[in-house]
């Protein structure tokens, strides 16, 4: 897999069947400046985590708040390639890093703390559901193969040359600058290395089924709506990492028939 493009603005899309998906792009355990928000007014906003994701996010934001920096002391301690990004970002004169992450708490906050709460939906499906089960089950063996396991030993030299070809795909903007593209070229290594071993089938094949979910969710917010002619106007938003919103983008441009889902103060 490769870098895509890096972009710092929000995509709209518009449904074919009415209502709008605003898919934007932050960093992982980064705050982004002001200037790099979304200012757009939404109905909902929609997470590419599972319900338990969601809850364990929010049960990592109380004990962050008790004990500030407890979870980037666990990271990087831990050896994982997580840690291997927080250090990086550490070096950096950035807001951050912070876990769990701040853009996704902030806009977690906003949702519970609006008028009578706005619908929080979870995209990742839940480990009940047999084909994502499967799916997980697939994406296991392709990460624990042997070649996969011998990659750990090149970890250094790959982050190197994959953060350096990050560089060039950063798209320039007047609110961005040097520390905060180096903290773009690390977070697009970190989702290399996150991602790389699952290949473009399996990678693919899970875009789809999240595309199709993210649609119902903004159908969910259209049939809330008594008047037909504000149900057009239904807007979702979808916080991605930089790097993962191109081809979640792209799997909605196919408009793939949507999947009902339950949003998360309904359960």
């Amino acid at each position: 897999m490769e870098v895509p493009e890096l972009g710092w603005r929000e995509k709209i899309l518009d449904d074919p069947d009415g209502g709008k998906i605003v898919l934007w792009p932050h960093l992982p355990c980064v705050r982004m400046p002001p200037g790099l928000r979304s200012r757009r007014i939404w109905d909902g906003v929609a997470f590419l985590l599972s319900h338990n994701d969601i809850s364990s996010m929010k049960e990592e934001e109380k004990l962050d708040r008790n004990s500030p920096g407890v979870h980037n002391e666990a990271a990087m301690a831990s050896g994982t390639t997580l840690g291997r990004l927080v250090r990086e970002l550490e070096g950096l004169d950035i807001e951050g890093p912070k876990i769990p992450d701040p853009e996704q708490i902030r806009l977690m906050l906003h949702a519970e703390n609006s008028r009578g709460g706005l619908p929080v939906f979870p995209i990742e499906p839940d480990l009940d559901d047999a084909k994502w089960s499967d799916w997980l089950e697939r994406s296991a063996e392709k990460q624990v193969n042997v070649v996969t396991l011998l990659s750990t030993l090149t970890l250094g030299r790959r982050w190197s040359r994959n953060s350096s070809s990050a560089i060039p795909k950063i798209l320039p903007d007047d609110e961005v600058g040097v520390d905060l593209g180096a903290a773009a070229a690390a977070c697009a290594a970190w989702w290399l290395e996150e991602e790389g071993s699952l290949g473009w089938e399996l990678y693919g094949e899970r875009d789809a089924r999240f595309a199709s979910r993210i649609r119902g969710a903004l159908a969910d917010l259209r049939n809330s709506r008594v008047d037909d002619e504000k149900a057009q106007e239904a807007t979702l938003m979808v916080p991605v990492h930089q790097a993962r919103l191109p081809s979640i983008a792209t799997a909605l441009s196919g408009w793939p028939v949507p999947e009902s889902i339950v949003w998360g103060s309904q359960e």
